[in-house]
């Protein structure tokens, strides 16, 4: 098991050195300043806009650039070119907005998921089965951002709900209920859209699971046996069914943190989403970074727990 978790380590670390390449170049070759205002200035003097990227290292050659935001990111001195504050101090502000909204979407999407999942494996071939299959596909054929634009719509414009940003203006901030209320409200309704998608392909990832091991001989047994419906499906099967989703839901969380920047953007939710679109915008090389790298750690790592689950529930994982 231990050169199996080395293993897996030695390859995480790889794949994180590519994929920062990889973000860094993208980021880096693409049109635009980060100084946009340096150009629309007349005053503002061709030293002075030199001043300014051999501040940042832009007049580097590419690798010296890559080596100074690394470096800077790894030790915690790098800095935003927007407002020169460190760019791990703004995306720890950020993080615990994002945090409440992906960890109340991934309530959401288990716990939607495979109860779905459960219910359209037991009535498999009926039509509870088929309506479940219907709208799984339909939410994740359907764009994340445009279910996102008609909740705001119907809800704000429809109706008058508020639903953007994370609590309501005019509260009576004595009223402590009410205000929880309101907050919770606004983290629900975007973590609501944001779960859509993985309740969808959780809901088919557990019926397929429950429908294999529904089909197997202790099953068959257990039922031979005179055991109630209840049991054998919940007890007997549910419990071996589960195994195969461990892995989703190593990849799931890492995947919602990612996945947010439409939804929080639209919604306009301050979390680490908004942050990192509003720094794409300005071409803050060093935030991108920052975020891409924080991004890519939690997916290899979500995948790097999900890889050791599944090595401790099936040891012939280990063997490969």
């Amino acid at each position: 098991m231990a050169a199996f978790i080395i293993r897996r380590l030695l390859i995480t670390c790889l794949l994180l050195v590519v994929i920062s390449v990889v973000s860094f170049l993208i980021f880096t070759l693409t049109p635009g300043s980060p100084f946009p205002w340096a150009d629309l200035n007349p005053k503002i003097t061709p030293a002075v806009k030199e001043a300014y990227r051999k501040k940042y290292h832009l007049d580097q050659p590419l690798y010296k650039q890559y080596t100074f935001i690394m470096s800077g990111l790894l030790s915690g001195n790098l800095t935003s070119i927007k407002d020169e504050r460190p760019v791990l101090e703004k995306i720890g502000e950020r993080l615990p907005a994002t945090l409440r909204l992906n960890l109340m979407s991934l309530l959401i999407d288990t716990v939607f998921g495979i109860t779905l999942g459960v219910f359209a494996a037991r009535y498999a071939g009926r039509w509870p089965d088929l309506a479940t299959s219907i709208m799984a596909f339909v939410f994740i054929a359907l764009p994340g951002f445009w279910i996102s634009y008609l909740v705001v719509i119907g809800l704000v414009q429809g109706i008058g709900v508020p639903v953007l940003g994370t609590h309501s203006f005019g509260l009576d901030f004595k009223n402590g209920f009410q205000v929880a209320l309101d907050k919770f409200w606004h983290v629900l309704v975007p973590a609501t859209v944001l779960a859509l998608g993985g309740i969808a392909a959780q809901s088919r990832y557990m019926r397929g699971s429950m429908i294999e091991t529904l089909g197997e001989e202790y099953i068959r047994t257990a039922r031979a046996k005179g055991l109630p419906d209840h049991l054998v499906l919940y007890k007997h099967a549910f419990k071996n069914s589960i195994r195969p989703l461990i892995t989703g839901l190593g990849y799931l969380l890492p995947a919602l943190i990612s996945g947010s920047v439409i939804v929080e953007t639209i919604f306009a939710y301050p979390g680490i989403g908004r942050l990192a679109y509003d720094a794409v915008l300005e071409r803050d090389y060093p935030l991108i970074m920052a975020f891409n790298f924080i991004t890519a750690v939690l997916i290899l790592i979500g995948n790097l727990i999900a890889d050791v689950l599944y090595a401790l529930v099936d040891p012939r994982v280990r063997l490969e």
